[in-house]
């Protein structure tokens, strides 16, 4: 795939997420703005924009969703997770993308007098990839556990943050963390 699609659908899948749906019309109104300049003077960036839609699409990492008055587009689970991957493969990225068969879990322990701190730690653990296995359990492919290792010494958090770093967990929980991570 090209650099410039790639671009174009990283910047769709950027715009949509954290969104529950964007109307179809805002969506090209704001890429056309953002990019601008990129587009050369041959290159419709409407069609441009469409056919990376289409692509995205048929992929299953966006979706359609039509109404009687208009269009909006959602993205997927699915789109998440490229999003992530294309973020962590960009130069610019300091965490490995490739899975070294290592899991990084989290374990969180923080009583109900300390929630703001609880659900900050969850919002960071959320925005590094990290899904939660069970109810303060969190789990990561990624080698992001000096992260929270700094996180865990900065904070004062000794007792209340167990990082763990394994190789072995349970095939059938295994296997399902490699697909939800689109691990091979």
């Amino acid at each position: 795939m090209n650099n410039k699609k790639t671009n174009i659908q990283e910047k769709i899948l950027s715009f949509l997420h954290g969104k529950k749906a964007v109307n179809k019309e805002m969506l090209h109104e704001e890429l056309e703005n953002d990019f601008g300049a990129d587009f050369e003077a041959s290159t419709k960036p409407k069609y441009a924009i469409n056919r990376s839609l289409k692509t995205l699409s048929e992929s299953g990492f966006v979706e359609e969703i039509e109404t009687p008055n208009s269009s909006f587009v959602r993205i997927t689970p699915e789109g998440r997770h490229k999003l992530r991957n294309l973020k962590l493969s960009s130069p610019t990225s300091l965490v490995s993308t490739s899975w070294d068969g290592y899991w990084r879990m989290v374990m969180l322990d923080l009583p109900e007098s300390r929630k703001s701190e609880r659900n900050s730690l969850r919002y960071i653990l959320k925005k590094a990839g990290f899904v939660m296995l069970k109810n303060s359990v969190w789990v990561s492919p990624y080698p992001l556990e000096h992260l929270f290792m700094n996180i865990k010494k900065d904070m004062g958090l000794a007792t209340e943050i167990t990082i763990l770093v394994t190789q072995l967990i349970d095939p059938e929980t295994e296997q399902e963390l490699v697909k939800l991570f689109g691990l091979k």
